[in-house]
Formats: C-alpha cells, structure tokens, sequence
C-alpha cells in the first residue's frame, strides 16, 4: 500500500510492516462494513486479524491510522484495475467502452468499501484526509488525461474547458452504483447499469461523424 509511509512504527523490517498492515486493514475492511467504523473497535481489529492488540499498536498508532490504510489501499485497488484495462485497444475510443466496463466493475466490487470512505472520510485527522482526497481528485485526472488525448486525436467532442467536469461526472456515475445500490440493484444487473452509463457517456463523447 502506498500510503504507508507518514505512519511510524518501530518495526525495521518493510516487508513485516507491509504484511501486517495488510493484515490489520483486511480485518479493518471486514469489520467496518459489517459495523461502521465508529463502532468497531482496534481491540476488535486486532482480533479479526489475529494480532494481539498490543502487537498491533507496533504497526499503528490509532484507529485512525486504520482507516487512513482502509482508504488507501481502497484506491490503489481501484488505480490497479484502470492502469489494466487502460493498455487495451489501440486508439482511446476504443479503449474507453473497455475503461468504463473495468472501472464501473470495480464500483461493484467494493461498493462496500467506496460507501465507507464518504462516510468516514470526515473522521480522519486533517493531513490524512488532506491525502485521501488527493488520492479521489487522481483517479478523476486519470479520466481527464484520456478526455484530453481524444480531444487531441478528434475522437471526442466536447469542449476542453469541461474535461474536469466530465471526468468527475464519470467517477460519480460509476459511484452511483455504491451509493444508490438500495434501489439501483432491486431493478437493474450490473450488465444493465454498465451499458446504459456507458452509452450515456459516449454519446456525450463522441463525433457523430467521423
């Protein structure tokens, strides 16, 4: 996980703070979805991940510094599966069809998790949140930087000065499936949701003649 390093522990060994802190935010995961994070307690998480507590406070200083892993490890996830499909296809409106499918996927995945950071994102210290933020505004410059590059081929339509807002109107779409997966899913599959959000965008995107 990237975001380990403003976290201190007193433990020399990089690859046992990565193992463990794997650990610790895999159990963190788990509990926090089946409990929210204000009523999950580090005395439960180091049980879940079969820590003892006080071993546990070598790896992390609060229940904070948890969450702060959980968020990031969340969008190292989701930046994993875009580096993926991003190679496939030759130009980018082909590779788009293929982008969205992979990045509306992984909504579904975690949508657990994606809900968890807008809860909890609020209950992070002022610097972690200030990252986890950064980490949110990446993923949204990774669709920028492909809006800009079919603009420059002449594959896409739309006016450069709504690249930002376009590339933030495709992550929250994406997100819908999270956060509004209380209706969404008793009427739609995912197959249903991905082709309809995928349509929508293109024909925002593309040249009708080409």
């Amino acid at each position: 996980m990237s975001g380990m390093g403003p976290i201190s522990t007193p433990v020399k060994d990089p690859e046992l703070v990565r193992v463990r802190r794997e650990q610790i935010v895999m159990a963190a995961t788990k509990l926090f979805a089946e409990k929210g994070y204000h009523k999950t307690t580090t005395r439960e998480i180091a049980r879940e991940s079969g820590l003892g507590t006080g071993t546990l406070y070598e790896y992390v200083n609060s229940k904070e510094d948890i969450l702060y892993l959980v968020c990031d490890m969340i969008h190292t996830q989701v930046e994993d599966r875009l580096r993926m499909v991003t190679s496939q296809g030759n130009t980018v409106v082909e590779r788009m069809p293929l982008i969205f499918n992979g990045f509306f996927r992984v909504m579904d995945e975690l949508q657990e998790w994606v809900l968890l950071i807008y809860q909890e994102t609020k209950s992070l210290p002022g610097n972690y949140m200030e990252y986890v933020l950064a980490r949110e505004e990446r993923i949204t410059e990774f669709f920028a930087d492909l809006l800009r590059a079919g603009i420059e081929d002449g594959s896409f339509v739309i006016e450069p000065e709504v690249v930002s807002l376009m590339a933030h109107n495709i992550v929250v779409l994406g997100q819908m499936w999270a956060f509004r997966r209380w209706s969404l899913q008793r009427k739609y599959s995912l197959e249903t949701f991905i082709e309809t959000q995928t349509s929508l965008l293109m024909r925002e995107l593309v040249a009708q003649e080409r």
